[in-house]
């Protein structure tokens, strides 16, 4: 065998070596980036299932509809009911650590407002939740809420316009309302005419997933 011919054999065996790295590190980054980070749901009753059957809430149909758009990305749902946006600042940093989400929903500030807690401290807890999952590395979905009338219409405006607000300063995606669509039909809520029922369950889930799905697909 001339030089010739052993110089072109040596070329090719590299390249066949290149080619096969190359290949290598491709599905390395492929397994890489299909490793899916979770969903996190820090929220109250309204997200905690309560007076529902067990996985009958709206956070667990969003777990389906993730399956069923092949999106994988599991839901970790951190909410409890009667939580209010200090328990949130609370139990966040921890929740950040230890599930490392790609997404934090953050549905939180009813309870205050039921309260007639401060509005001001409701707010700078939103913030201060907000700014620590995107220093995590995390997107946020904000969801808004309304009070009943009942409260009077200088706390309750000032109540719905901090969501907006807080959306805007932090450049967060927004639910405009959790219960658009349906705070005037009572047959929706429970006994206490706080809390959804069983048939709410799928619009509360598609007020959630208009803006959530834009997140997921970018």
């Amino acid at each position: 065998m001339n030089s010739r011919m052993l110089g072109g054999r040596r070329n090719i065996l590299r390249a066949a070596v290149a080619t096969a790295i190359t290949l290598v590190s491709a599905l390395s980054m492929s397994c890489a980036y299909s490793a899916s980070k979770p969903i996190v749901v820090l929220g109250d009753s309204l997200s905690a299932e309560y007076g529902l059957p067990r996985g009958a809430g709206w956070v667990t149909l969003l777990q389906e509809r993730l399956a069923t758009e092949k999106i994988d990305a599991p839901i970790y749902n951190a909410s409890i009911s009667g939580e209010t946006t200090s328990g949130g600042v609370t139990r966040l940093p921890q929740l950040l650590q230890k599930e490392k989400p790609s997404i934090v929903i953050i549905e939180l500030g009813a309870n205050d407002g039921l309260r007639g807690l401060s509005l001001a401290a409701a707010e700078t807890n939103l913030r201060t939740m907000i700014t620590a999952a995107q220093a995590a590395h995390a997107k946020v979905l904000l969801v808004g809420m309304q009070l009943p009338p009942n409260y009077g219409p200088d706390y309750t405006n000032k109540f719905a316009a901090l969501y907006g607000r807080l959306a805007k300063d932090a450049k967060t995606a927004l639910v405009p309302f959790l219960f658009a669509g349906m705070a005037d039909k009572p047959q929706l809520f429970q006994a206490d005419h706080l809390h959804p029922t069983v048939q709410a369950q799928p619009i509360l889930l598609d007020n959630v997933w208009l803006s959530l799905k834009p997140m997921l697909t970018k």
